[in-house]
């Protein structure tokens, strides 16, 4: 495909910055921990949860990306990648997170294969251990995104390569990364006096990623969500850990009202996950309405300048298959955003999604670059 320079959004513009790129080279077959056929350590260029990311090394990854985004819009982005090839594991369908890893590849001169849910024997007809060994032998990085965390583990633990976690089920750490990466875009001062929260489902990877995130990062994360959808007691046990030495304020709560107040940022995300029934849309509905993202809500926040975040897809009206379930079936057009606010000038979801291409992008060159 032919790469023409894009259109740089008006907040997209940031200070200059230096690439620095870890060099990384590799044997001919990943050193193992005998007896047990992992590796000896795990790739430090993996990404497999939140936590794995210090505050400077999510500074470092936030400036790669803002630097290899302001080289793509002017078309001066030079391939560090050259000769390398990654292989994605997907269990799940994908949009935005498969398009990144292919996109950022081939920007950057790499190749990459596509192993979707039907297209390997993966989990399947051989252990994940065993992919891993065959893949780490053959990539040079491995993409993940599917349902297990331990998945994601085990092909780090015995590939030998770097495995970027592009969902599982616990954790969504490329989309928090994407997610910071945008909040900077469109907020003036210190990182440490962002303000965001999400509401919704507080249990789900996203809600995970964003709190652990947050606390990392030393910013003001706030949560709103039922009790009975409130973020796990480990996880928020490991974010109170990490904003003790952070400085960060997070805030668990039921009150919606509460969560959003003096919020720069509001971000929901879909009632329903991935591989959940189809028959619990009636519980989430009657428990998440009083959580979802209306025109009232923002102004709630009490600054006319808060933005509305999402990770896509959105239930945002009743042009989709599941749109038009939830319309016929509880009146309800769009689910936990309306479209009134989706489409407003105050939503960046698509600045977001852009995102996710140049952190991704960023991820592979800091791990790969020769």
């Amino acid at each position: 495909m032919n790469k023409r320079p894009a259109t740089a959004s008006p907040h997209a513009e940031a200070r200059s910055h230096s690439i620095k790129v870890i060099s990384s080279s590799f044997p001919a077959g990943p050193t193992t921990r005998e007896g047990t056929g992992m590796t000896a350590t795990r790739h430090a260029g993996s990404l497999l949860a939140d936590a794995d990311l210090s505050k400077a090394r999510f500074a470092e990854l936030l400036s790669l990306a803002a630097q290899l985004k302001r080289d793509r819009h002017s078309g001066t982005e030079r391939q560090e990648l050259a000769g390398r090839v990654i292989v994605l594991i997907f269990e799940k369908n994908s949009t935005r997170t498969r398009t990144a890893f292919e996109v950022a590849a081939y920007d950057q001169g790499a190749r990459a294969t596509y192993l979707g849910p039907e297209g390997s024997h993966v989990g399947k007809e051989e252990s994940i251990p065993d992919t891993a060994r065959v893949l780490g032998r053959v990539y040079d990085g491995i993409a993940f995104r599917g349902f297990a965390q331990a998945a994601a583990e085990q092909l780090a633990d015995y590939s030998g390569v770097p495995v970027w976690n592009g969902l599982t089920d616990d954790w969504h750490p490329t989309q928090s990364l994407a997610d910071i990466m945008t909040m900077t875009e469109h907020h003036t001062g210190p990182l440490e006096d962002i303000a965001f929260c999400f509401t919704g489902d507080g249990r789900n990877n996203v809600a995970r990623s964003l709190l652990m995130t947050g606390a990392i990062l030393g910013v003001d994360v706030r949560i709103a969500a039922p009790k009975e959808l409130a973020p796990p007691p480990d996880v928020v046990a490991a974010a109170n850990a990490a904003a003790t030495a952070s400085g960060a304020r997070i805030l668990i709560t039921d009150d919606v009202a509460a969560g959003v107040r003096g919020a720069d940022f509001v971000y929901s995300d879909v009632w329903l996950s991935m591989g959940e029934p189809d028959d619990k849309w009636a519980e989430r509905v009657a428990g998440l309405l009083p959580y979802r993202v209306t025109a009232g809500l923002m102004a709630s926040t009490g600054k006319p300048g808060t933005k509305f975040m999402h990770c896509l897809p959105a239930l945002h009206n009743a042009d989709t298959t599941v749109g038009a379930r939830l319309l016929a079936q509880f009146g309800l057009d769009g689910a936990e955003v309306t479209n009134e606010v989706f489409e407003s000038a105050s939503s960046i979801v698509f600045d977001q999604s852009e995102n996710r291409l140049h952190t991704i992008k960023a991820l592979m060159v800091s791990a790969l670059a020769r």
